[in-house]
């Protein structure tokens, strides 16, 4: 049994994030590229974004903290700690209205 404390790796990839030149950190909770399921917290100081990229499977997105806007063709989603979203199978972007955290799950298409 591997236990893992989203709560401490928050708050380390923040502290990453907010001193890194790009803004982010991410951390690979759980799977990676061997796998069909990946988990992945992510960290964005406010400001900052993950440019439009292609969704390489089913994914859902939860806010662990902070507020972020999910981008989607024309439609845009804002989310707030404790949300879950559906990640659209599109090209799609994400924003941290202010320092956030997301968990990022994604079930590749074999």
């Amino acid at each position: 049994m591997q236990i893992t404390s989203l709560t401490e790796l928050m708050h380390q990839h923040l502290t990453i994030a907010r001193e890194a030149s790009s803004g982010r950190s991410a951390h690979t909770v759980y799977g990676g590229h061997e796998q069909d399921l990946r988990q992945t917290l992510i960290a964005l100081a406010g400001g900052r974004r993950l440019d439009d990229h292609e969704n390489p499977g089913e994914a859902t997105l939860q806010v662990l903290h902070g507020t972020v806007r999910l981008t989607a063709g024309d439609s845009d989603w804002d989310a707030g700690p404790g949300d879950h979203l559906v990640i659209p199978p599109s090209r799609h972007r994400l924003e941290a209205l202010e320092d956030s955290v997301v968990l990022l799950t994604v079930a590749a298409h074999a």
